[in-house]
């Protein structure tokens, strides 16, 4: 017995390091080969489909190889590329997802019109048609069903029902889809769309968000004239440092001078619309969301850099227009398109405390498609499932924002003081009414600390102690709170401000200030528990006084009342500037303050205001750029304040 309980085990041993050799193997060759599950489970083929007007737009389709059920479709249109081309060459990761992946999708990419090897021409936000009266009159919505009818008709083994997703551009054809939908459509998940391009991505209330328009435009923005598989080259800029190589560009007409030569249609086409008219208002999809999909997902980061606006307003312009849609929100810790392809628990130095991410794409993003495409039963998806940057928690919401806000308003005061209801103090104390700085554009207040050459993704979480030492940059604190602030919502700035120039920029941030003694969570962690003290080696930076960014914005002064007709300052006249900040769900935990800046450059993130009024900032000369004194006020009768709403204990 004691002989054959040996031999068993002998067995057991050697069965165990086959297995341990075999998942090594497994393990090494998908290192090897990261298209090996795709390979193995999806059969590929490479179609061009017919649109309406005859234009042909390339479609990669990849079809289950397990033939014993019927699939949904997934389908993404994008002008980023299908690839890789060729029915030999296989994505990584087919579908939104990984695990979607494994979940079982016939999964479809298109490049859209004229882009890489689809035909026709591209227009950037092509604008939607409202009246249709033949076959030329074409948009992405037309594209969108024509491409839907020509796969239910020629793709086997699915089970006639069709999604959309798509990030940031994909998310608006996305959501362009939506539109007079092809009735096979079910379910849509537009995720960091542009939905009104005037505010999202490169401008943000008339600014422009200089490194990001001229990154991505200058390899973007160029002609493709034939279909191609070739991506243009990034731009060479000659610098790592940003900062320096856009001073040194100099006004907004040297872009075309000396690099664009007047070949990029979208940077010239930003040039003639430099005020809200008729080009903008076409490329408004809000208004447009009318009678979409049976279901919606709109999903957005947070700390998302380029599409925050548009994630928030197409839910909301979806919610307004079409009571009866299951239409639902999702807004996680992340930056663009984080939820898809991160971890997610943490942003630059800021840590959220749980991988949101694979949180996100299986318990939420699979759950929506699974129960409108498959019928799927199970657990309830949240009006609005959104994260608390603060307290690191999920909440659910049954609207956003929530109905149970109260208002508050959070006044600037003296001595760099922020208050709740400032308007309490007596009028003495406001005494001289006003904070004020000298803004020069020849030295702008730069948007972070790094040395980068673009936007970076981390910078709406960067520590702001650099430019509260700014001398151009107003700082008003509170006091330690005494108990939890939940945010939610809507920020509203309120300033009452005045400049001895004619024009001029303003930038709002929201700041929460850590307590001198803040750790990161692992370092919590290795003090409660001695045993996880190794957890101490991965703190990068100590988080005492740390001013984490939870929201800014900027806009151009000139449009303070009319985005359509801009109007200049008068000299020393105090003036109200509204500016909208975009939604949070933040908590500002007990023992941290609240902090607000108010400065007038924010560079090379925007673009610098000459500060002398023209007409056209695009068309500013060297000579035009001024140095100036802004005053912000902050007395009983010019107020300046931020409203904010507030979730009850």
């Amino acid at each position: 017995m004691d002989r054959w309980r040996s031999f068993r085990v002998l067995v057991l041993v050697f069965v165990a390091a086959c297995g341990a050799l075999s998942s090594a193997h497994a393990q090494e060759s998908a290192a090897e080969d990261p298209t090996r599950y795709a390979r193995e489970h999806f059969s590929k083929r490479e179609e061009r489909i017919a649109m309406r007007d005859g234009a042909k737009l390339f479609t990669s389709i990849y079809t289950p190889k397990d033939t014993t059920r019927r699939y949904p479709i997934l389908l993404c249109r994008t002008p980023y590329s299908v690839g890789p081309y060729g029915e030999n060459a296989y994505k990584e990761v087919v579908g939104p997802s990984d695990v979607a992946m494994r979940d079982g999708f016939i999964v479809v990419y298109q490049d859209v019109r004229g882009c890489y090897m689809s035909e026709g021409e591209f227009v950037d936000v092509r604008p939607h048609l409202e009246r249709k009266q033949g076959p030329k009159d074409v948009d992405e919505s037309t594209d969108g069903y024509d491409t839907i009818e020509w796969l239910l008709a020629n793709v086997p083994n699915h089970n006639g029902k069709v999604g959309m997703w798509g990030i940031s551009y994909p998310g608006f054809y996305a959501a362009a889809s939506m539109i007079d939908h092809h009735p096979a459509l079910a379910a849509v998940s537009p995720q960091a769309p542009i939905a009104d391009w005037f505010f999202d991505d490169f401008h943000h209330h008339g600014v422009l968000f200089l490194p990001h328009a001229f990154n991505f435009l200058a390899g973007f923005g160029k002609p493709r004239p034939e279909p191609t598989t070739e991506r243009k080259g990034r731009f060479q800029h000659g610098t790592p440092d940003g900062y320096d190589f856009f001073l040194r560009l100099g006004p907004l007409s040297n872009v075309n001078e000396r690099h664009f030569h007047g070949e990029i249609r979208f940077w010239n086409d930003l040039v003639a619309h430099p005020n809200y008219d008729a080009f903008w208002e076409a490329r408004n999809l809000q208004p447009r969301l009318r009678n979409v999909a049976p279901a919606v997902m709109t999903v957005g980061g947070w700390f998302d850099a380029e599409d925050l606006f548009g994630a928030l307003h197409t839910y909301a312009a979806i919610e307004a227009q079409n009571p009866d849609v299951f239409n639902v929100l999702v807004m996680g810790p992340w930056v663009h398109g984080g939820w898809a392809r991160s971890d997610g628990d943490r942003v630059g130095n800021v840590r959220f405390g749980e991988k949101t991410g694979p949180h996100y794409r299986e318990k939420i993003e699979l759950a929506f498609f699974d129960k409108f495409l498959k019928g799927a039963t199970g657990g309830e998806i949240a009006e609005a499932s959104l994260f608390d940057t603060g307290a690191n928690r999920w909440w659910s919401f049954d609207r956003w924002p929530p109905s149970e806000l109260t208002r508050r308003s959070l006044g600037l005061a003296p001595g760099g003081r922020l208050l709740p209801e400032a308007g309490d103090l007596a009028e003495a104390e406001y005494a001289p009414g006003y904070d004020e700085f000298r803004s020069d554009p020849s030295k702008p207040v730069p948007y972070t600390e790094a040395v980068a050459i673009g936007m970076t993704k981390e910078y709406m979480t960067d520590d702001q102690r650099f430019a509260s030492r700014r001398p151009d940059v107003l700082a008003y604190v509170t006091e330690p709170l005494s108990e939890d602030l939940t945010i939610a919502g809507p920020i509203q700035a309120s300033l009452w401000v005045s400049t001895s120039a004619t024009d001029a920029d303003w930038v709002v941030k929201l700041i929460d200030v850590f307590p001198d003694d803040a750790m990161e969570p692992e370092a919590e962690a290795a003090e409660r528990a001695p045993e996880r003290a190794s957890d101490r080696r991965r703190v990068e930076r100590p988080m005492g006084g740390y001013q984490m960014m939870v929201r800014s914005e900027a806009i151009r002064g000139r449009f303070r009342e009319s985005y359509a007709t801009p109007k200049a300052f008068t000299p020393g006249e105090p003036t109200l500037v509204p500016l909208p900040l975009q939604d949070v769900l933040h908590t500002f935990t007990k023992g941290h303050r609240i902090m607000v800046h108010v400065q007038s450059t924010w560079f090379p993130l925007i673009d610098r205001n000459p500060q002398t009024y023209v007409d056209n900032v695009f068309s500013a000369n060297e000579s035009d750029f001024v140095p100036a004194t802004h005053r912000v006020y902050r007395s009983a009768r010019y107020p300046s304040r931020l409203e904010i709403g507030v979730l009850p204990r």
